[in-house]
């Protein structure tokens, strides 16, 4: 560790500049892996919130939510529990005088169910009328207070926000919880027709020719682009990795290759070659880990300032996965150019 810092001190711009390498990479992890679990909590807040293990759907719906619908007949064999709730779901375009047109999810509820007993509300309360509706922190980010009254779907009828709620997302758009009956109002449906689809907390196995009982991991796996893109983020984080560790490997395989005299005069010496070993070990990791940490810093300070439209996840778990991940990389990029080293001879400096 002796030799390691007294080298680095000596070229300080040698070695700052493959920190400086390093560093980019561990932001660019930080970034990206912010991003893709914060991506994936806007995919699936609300259902989270939920506590959902069972999700029961029309069979035909293709594990989608939104395709779904459950009829009187389809549901009249379950019996639903205190911890089970219908749910209505559609898509639908928001209005409101002097603010942006935005998109989002109308979640019906029943008032007697879980789902609406347990919303974690901001500020407000919960929508207790057809008239009235609460909506996700997001659109009070945005401007919109309690009390503004809005259009869904470019309808007549005007709906008063009276509440806001927390974790009211899914499939990245924000969600308009209201009651049952405001989702019938607006997607027209048949009369027999009951929900989009049953939440519960418990594990169910209904099944029947019309509906299918999913598991939640199955359900959310399915949601539009969802597996897509956390493979995707998988991906790249995992070549970052790679590349990672052949930048730190290229770098102090180079500069090992130039250090050989100095390591044959070291050698002859009498200085063994596990400290020669341990030195250029040490400096891989002293630099990824000042590399890492600066980066680190960085990816925190930007999370203070950026907007909350970006969707940035910066949760311990990425921190310590990310520094062990480099920390990793760079033991095994010092250990890269120790056959180098084993092949110092003494003789060499002699010569």
């Amino acid at each position: 560790m002796f030799l390691a810092l007294k080298e680095i001190k000596y070229e300080k711009f040698r070695y700052g500049l493959i920190t400086f390498m390093i560093f980019l990479i561990a932001y660019l992890i930080f970034m990206l892996s912010s991003l893709a679990a914060g991506l994936a909590s806007e995919n699936t807040q609300a259902i989270k919130s939920w506590h959902v293990q069972s999700v029961v759907l029309n069979s035909n719906a293709n594990i989608n939510l939104s395709q779904s619908l459950l009829t009187k007949n389809d549901v009249k064999d379950i019996k639903l529990g205190k911890d089970s709730a219908y749910v209505g779901l559609v898509p639908v375009v928001v209005k409101m005088p002097k603010q942006e047109t935005q998109s989002a999810q109308f979640i019906g509820l029943d008032k007697d169910q879980y789902i609406y007993k347990n919303l974690s509300l901001e500020s407000g309360r919960r929508a207790k009328t057809s008239k009235e509706v609460a909506v996700d922190t997001s659109f009070k980010d945005d401007g919109y207070k309690l009390g503004d009254k809005i259009t869904l779907n470019g309808g007549k009828e005007k709906y008063k926000i009276v509440g806001f709620v927390n974790n009211a997302k899914i499939n990245i758009a924000p969600i308009i919880y209201g009651n049952m009956s405001t989702w019938k109002s607006l997607r027209p449906l048949a009369p027999n027709v009951v929900a989009s689809g049953i939440m519960s907390q418990k594990k169910l196995t209904d099944k029947t020719d019309n509906i299918t009982t999913y598991n939640i991991k199955t359900f959310t796996n399915k949601l539009p682009g969802y597996l897509a893109q956390n493979m995707t983020f998988e991906l790249m984080i995992g070549f970052l990795f790679v590349i990672s560790l052949i930048v730190i490997a290229v770098f102090l395989y180079i500069l090992t290759i130039q250090k050989m005299p100095n390591y044959a005069v070291l050698r002859a010496q009498g200085i063994p070659t596990k400290t020669l070993i341990g030195a250029t070990i040490s400096q891989s990791v002293i630099l990824t880990f000042v590399g890492t940490l600066i980066a680190w810093i960085v990816m925190y300070l930007m999370t203070l300032v950026l907007p909350a439209a970006v969707p940035l996840n910066f949760a311990p778990w990425i921190m310590i996965s990310g520094f062990a991940g480099m920390l990793i990389m760079g033991v095994i990029g010092g250990l890269i150019p120790i056959r180098s080293i084993l092949k110092v001879d003494p003789a060499q400096a002699i010569g």
